[in-house]
């Protein structure tokens, strides 16, 4: 019983502490990205990232997507949550819906040195997103 008690303890404890769940964040532009959309580029695109590593804020045309890089899921996002701030644009964690889309090929893989390259379709037979994220010399997002 102690036993437990202390796990769940230490396991509450080592959570991140979230100053307010509706706190919006400011989520900055990633230079030096690339986007393709079926091997096109789209016209208006861009990529933002916060402060918490591996999640991405993509725009896409007049949709916006949330890419966990780490779980390897995508969330379609309500654009009137996204609140353009000069290049930035601020948006909080709590407006996430619930359930990611439906992707499938999910791929992310290091392409030479400087590129992490994340590839995915939507659904089963859908169009591909094709995106290449600048790296530095020593692996870790240059953003």
């Amino acid at each position: 019983m102690q036993t437990a008690l202390v796990a769940a303890l230490i396991f509450f404890s080592a959570l991140p502490q979230a100053a307010s769940p509706d706190k919006r964040a400011v989520w900055k532009p990633v230079q030096f990205a690339i986007v393709r959309f079926n091997d096109q580029a789209p016209q208006t695109w861009n990529i933002y990232h916060s402060e918490k590593r591996d999640v991405l804020l993509v725009k896409l045309w007049k949709r916006f997507l949330f890419l966990d890089l780490k779980e390897g899921e995508v969330y379609e996002v309500d654009p009137q949550t996204v609140k353009p701030q000069g290049d930035n644009v601020e948006w909080s964690l709590s407006d996430l819906p619930s359930e990611p889309i439906e992707i499938s090929d999910w791929k992310m893989r290091d392409v030479g040195l400087m590129v992490r390259r994340v590839r995915f379709r939507f659904g089963k037979n859908g169009h591909y997103l094709d995106i290449n994220l600048p790296l530095k010399p020593d692996g870790k997002p240059a953003y």
